[in-house]
């Protein structure tokens, strides 16, 4: 909508449906449930607001409320939404070539995509409240390889981040062109305590037909395990992964040869 002012506005509503959005968004980091006045301080709004649309969320299904403590957690509309989401995309295809990754390598394999200014793990690795879903898209091995090889809607390997959703949103800088440089010619990413102290983690693309990165694809293990002596030998599997996942994650039609027609 735009004023006689030439001021572009949100239609009617979106502010609405922007902080209902936002209420979702506090619960990336994995953490505790939430009650009504945490979900105000973090967005910035009035108890009373935040109540609202906590209730709406909640008769929506999209949250639920712990009778006991009144707190929030995501609810049942959630979990289903993300899981088709997880087999439309072809996730449950990728499990068991990540359980044999690990399994071959002694290592924690995982597979994540760009999500704003954050790389999400959407298949394998653990996820427990001290290890959540999101790594700092600009500073870790993942996140350095989504954005080496951008796909076309990523709006590039330096976008800005979008706007600021709670007071833990962390708008991370570019990472330098020298580095993604690198890591093209390389082929890979490699990062020094991703995502706490005394892990090492190496990240390569899965690519789509057209070069641009669907997926990283990461191994992370302690140092002792994932050796500077040893990197080659991770990479070959990771790179084997990588390239099987490449075709298994594209859709059936896509599977076949260039040329072939049926007969």
């Amino acid at each position: 909508m735009t004023t006689e002012a030439g001021i572009v506005r949100p239609p009617a509503g979106a502010q609405a449906v922007r902080r209902a959005l936002d209420v979702l968004h506090c619960f990336h980091d994995n953490g505790p449930d939430l009650s009504a006045s945490d979900l105000a301080r973090r967005l910035g709004l009035s108890t009373s607001t935040a109540h609202r649309l906590a209730r709406t969320l909640f008769g929506a299904g999209f949250l639920e409320q712990d009778a006991r403590t009144a707190r929030y957690r995501l609810g049942p509309a959630m979990t289903e939404l993300g899981r088709l989401s997880y087999h439309q995309r072809g996730l449950h295809l990728a499990a068991p070539e990540l359980s044999d990754l690990a399994e071959r390598t002694g290592a924690t394999a995982e597979l994540a995509l760009r999500s704003g200014p954050h790389a999400v793990v959407v298949a394998g690795g653990p996820v427990t409240p001290k290890v959540g879903l999101r790594r700092p898209l600009h500073s870790t091995a993942v996140g350095k390889v989504l954005l080496a090889w951008p796909r076309a809607d990523d709006g590039g390997p330096h976008a800005p981040p979008p706007h600021t959703l709670t007071d833990r949103t962390v708008a991370e800088p570019s990472a330098p062109a020298a580095e993604l440089a690198r890591v093209r010619e390389a082929g890979y990413a490699l990062d020094e305590g991703e995502p706490g102290l005394g892990v090492r983690t190496v990240a390569v693309p899965v690519l789509e037909r057209a070069g641009h990165t669907r997926f990283a694809l990461a191994v992370r293990a302690a140092p002792e395990l994932l050796t500077d002596a040893r990197l080659d030998w991770f990479l070959a599997q990771a790179w084997s992964c990588a390239r099987a996942l490449e075709v298994l994650l594209l859709a059936p039609g896509e599977r076949r040869a260039p040329g072939v027609q049926a007969g």
